[in-house]
């Protein structure tokens, strides 16, 4: 959640390791931003091998995280929010998105990140109704327990759910496990919006995502899962899917008309958002 800057950073904030790849730098060159090192600029020269467009993926998440953020404020009326694994992007975070549509809109970020603590407590600090947890996003019990989001958000009242671009990174078989004590503990009327990397199990398209997978699993970053449809849709659980459902996060409610066709690899990220009754 930083601002662009001029340079790369020439300082490494306390606790930051710049000899291995983090998720939130890898995200934020991949959105041209400066937070990052070598390391993570690494990756991405890893998987462009295979998918030369591949900084396509992350714009086609951010865009549905935008987009998102604007239906649940404007049309869905939340005016609470739980960001996990917010990351570093350059502009447009989830709290500036919501904000400008309910100035009364609260967010609260959870990231183990340092340099996203760094930079989100930096950015945050004049932002009475926004703040940022410490804590492992795929721990759903410590998330759920921790003060800064119990103190932060009423959970009496409907709360939205942001997973975007970050399930992915989990590598183990209990994910839906894990999503469903997150659902468990929302209130009637809240609703879940998650964005994943996807093998489209297409002819034109599921070797390019396994290709990808293997790049970033190999890569100094270590994750980057590429789930079927079917694996994704299991992540919300029983929740009643928004029209269109999960589907490519170029296709959930375009700003206009596609003048363009879409990259390869932005078929391979979905994105959709479900509502508990």
């Amino acid at each position: 959640m930083s601002q662009p800057s001029a340079a790369y950073p020439s300082v490494v904030p306390v606790g930051v390791d710049i000899t291995r790849a983090s998720i939130a730098r890898v995200y934020d060159a991949a959105l041209n931003g400066k937070d990052n090192y070598q390391v993570d600029r690494e990756v991405l020269a890893q998987v462009r091998t295979v998918a030369p467009q591949v900084n396509e993926l992350a714009w086609a998440n951010r865009d549905f995280l935008i987009r998102s953020c604007r239906f649940l404020a404007r049309e869905a009326g939340i005016d609470q929010y739980l960001d996990l694994g917010s990351g570093l992007p350059t502009a447009e975070n989830t709290h500036q998105v919501v904000q400008r549509i309910n100035p009364a809109a609260r967010v609260v970020y959870v990231d183990n990140d340092p340099a996203v603590l760094v930079h989100a407590r930096a950015l945050l600090a004049s932002n009475e109704s926004t703040a940022i947890a410490d804590a492992d996003i795929f721990r759903a019990l410590e998330v759920l327990g921790h003060p800064t989001v119990r103190d932060g958000l009423d959970f009496t009242r409907p709360v939205a759910l942001l997973h975007i671009g970050t399930l992915h990174h989990y590598l183990g078989d209990d994910v839906a496990a894990i999503m469903r004590t997150y659902i468990d503990a929302l209130p009637s009327g809240s609703y879940v919006t998650i964005a994943h990397f996807c093998d489209p199990q297409t002819r034109e398209h599921s070797e390019l995502a396994r290709k990808m997978e293997d790049k970033f699993v190999r890569s100094p970053m270590g994750s980057g899962r590429f789930r079927t449809r079917d694996q994704i849709q299991a992540l919300f659980g029983g929740l009643e899917m928004v029209e269109p459902g999960l589907v490519l996060c170029d296709d959930w409610w375009p700003d206009g008309p596609r003048l363009a066709p879409l990259a390869d690899v932005r078929h391979c990220i979905v994105g959709g958002i479900g509502r508990k009754p």
